[in-house]
């Protein structure tokens, strides 16, 4: 079932913006002009990244400074898992995910 989160002319570099689906809290940012769905939690110790800094495609999550590859997802500064990733899907004129 296609969750629509926003419309796709909203997404413009900067865009940053917290959804919950299904229970999920989930984090839409805009990185290099591509669309990007994170978990909206950071894997270190489970803050939200909602306020997360964000320099190029390094996203640094606030209450810990942990610094994460938005390319890849991984950690660059401590051993913690990766950013979780979901896939996102168009559907005429917005942009969503799939449950």
């Amino acid at each position: 079932m296609f969750v629509a989160l926003e419309r796709l002319i909203n997404l413009q570099e900067g865009y940053r913006r917290g959804f919950t689906v299904a229970g999920r809290d989930l984090l839409l940012l805009v990185i290099d002009d591509r669309p990007l769905l994170l978990e909206n939690r950071c894997p270190h110790q489970g803050a939200p990244l909602t306020n997360a800094t964000l320099i190029g495609s390094i996203l640094r999550c606030s209450r810990h400074g942990v610094e994460f590859d938005l390319g890849s997802g991984r950690p660059l500064s401590v051993q913690c898992p990766a950013l979780r990733r979901f896939n996102l899907v168009y559907d005429g004129d917005r942009i969503g995910i799939d449950v």
